[in-house]
């Protein structure tokens, strides 16, 4: 065991002073290596940065995982008595301490803009919905759970509502006119972005305003759904619960359908694509750092073969010249690996990468420790592929045709 860690550290002292002597040589054969593994990184670095995109984009529509959503349907065609319903969540929430719930449903209200009286869709929600959604407020500030009991209802409207009102300042506390039936005077709180290229004006309210200023029979001809996020390992047995649960609260006549609705739902990998897609680039450009680097070894071993000759002739045996090459070229892969790394993770945490890459994204994942490790391992991978031919080749060599050469 002594003799072979002696061999293992003789050989890379050897390496590291052939590696001095060579410099020019080794600095240009790795060169190449360094931007072969500053490129993989990258690849990988950025290709998390992508999936977190994708991720925060299925949330936004479908929820986190896990999210399961609870729709009420009346079986006979009869109103549905929708403060019971909430009663009703509001009891199974409880019951399985679940954090995060909220109503989601839509209405249209007539609100008076500067052109005159306009339908515009409302969506009811309640406060955890921005949570669960990756909601975010462009401007002013999302629903409290005091905005619920204010004389004048919060709503939050989108880029196009905002327009149209001439985008006032929400922390002036603009107001606009819900006229018809349920006339009231609503407080604009906050400004959420709109989908690109839609020019739609829209806004959203919390469920138990819209309650207090509308019909109860408004609500009783369709009531919100409600959506619930819960861990996702107990998603299925809380879907199963929960259905049990609402449908015996509900009573006769009214269907209850309780699903998984979040990006997990069909038990497909979503991201599978990407991964695809990066696992493929890493592997091409782990392919040509090798492939350039093994020729330059190649040239360099064939250059070096009377110097291994005389090396032979005072006793090197044939193991620790085929290690010596090859530690050359790992030892200085390694170094180059650690440059390629360096650059990648300044080039991934830019904020004008990031911002190119994934604009909008809620929460920029930090630089991952695996993209790192696996440039890392790569440079090291590339090395002993580099170095396993040159050294294959060095201890072929006769000595004495090695002497005359």
């Amino acid at each position: 065991m002594r003799r072979l860690a002696a061999s293992v550290v003789g050989a890379m002292v050897e390496a590291a002073a052939e590696l001095r002597i060579h410099r020019t040589r080794v600095l240009l054969s790795l060169i190449g290596v360094a931007v072969a593994v500053a490129a993989l990184t990258t690849v990988v670095g950025l290709g998390t940065v992508a999936q977190q995109s994708s991720l925060e984009s299925y949330e936004r529509s479908g929820g986190r995982a896990a999210t399961i959503g609870a729709y009420f349907y009346s079986q006979s065609g009869e109103p549905m008595d929708a403060a019971s319903l909430a009663s009703s969540v509001d009891t199974v929430v409880d019951k399985y301490r679940i954090s995060h719930h909220t109503s989601n449903g839509y209405a249209n209200q007539r609100v008076q803009l500067p052109e005159g009286v306009a339908d515009i869709p409302f969506q009811l929600v309640d406060v955890d919905y921005a949570v669960i959604h990756r909601l975010t407020v462009l401007h002013g500030d999302w629903f409290t759970d005091r905005d619920a009991g204010r004389f004048a209802p919060a709503i939050i409207i989108n880029e196009g509502f905002w327009n149209r009102i001439g985008s006032p300042d929400p922390r002036t506390h603009p107001t606009v006119e819900l006229t018809g039936a349920d006339a009231a005077t609503a407080v604009v709180i906050g400004v959420v972005e709109s989908f690109p290229g839609d020019t739609t004006s829209s806004g959203m309210m919390l469920t138990d305003a819209f309650a207090a200023i509308v019909d109860p029979a408004v609500l009783a001809q369709q009531p919100p759904s409600y959506e619930f996020w819960v861990p996702e390992e107990t998603s299925d047995q809380l879907t199963t619960l929960l259905s049990r649960d609402l449908e015996a609260m509900a009573g006769e006549g009214v269907q209850v359908d309780v699903n998984r609705q979040d990006f997990g739902a069909s038990g497909e990998d979503p991201f599978a694509p990407i991964r695809m897609v990066v696992t493929g680039v890493a592997v091409l450009i782990l392919f040509l750092g090798a492939l350039s680097l093994v020729n330059i070894s190649l040239v360099t071993v064939r250059q070096r073969i009377r110097e291994i000759g005389i090396r032979r002739s005072f006793g090197a045996t044939a193991p620790r010249i085929f290690f010596a090459v090859m530690m050359e070229s790992v030892v200085g892969t390694v170094v180059a690996g650690v440059i390629g790394v360096g650059v990648a993770i300044a080039i991934v945490q830019s904020p004008i990468v990031q911002g190119y890459i994934a604009p909008g994204v809620i929460d920029i994942p930090p630089f991952p420790v695996d993209a790192a490790l696996i440039g890392l391992a790569a440079s090291v991978a590339v090395g002993a592929l580099a170095g396993l031919l040159p050294a294959l080749v060095a201890v072929r060599v006769r000595v004495i045709d090695a002497i005359r050469y």
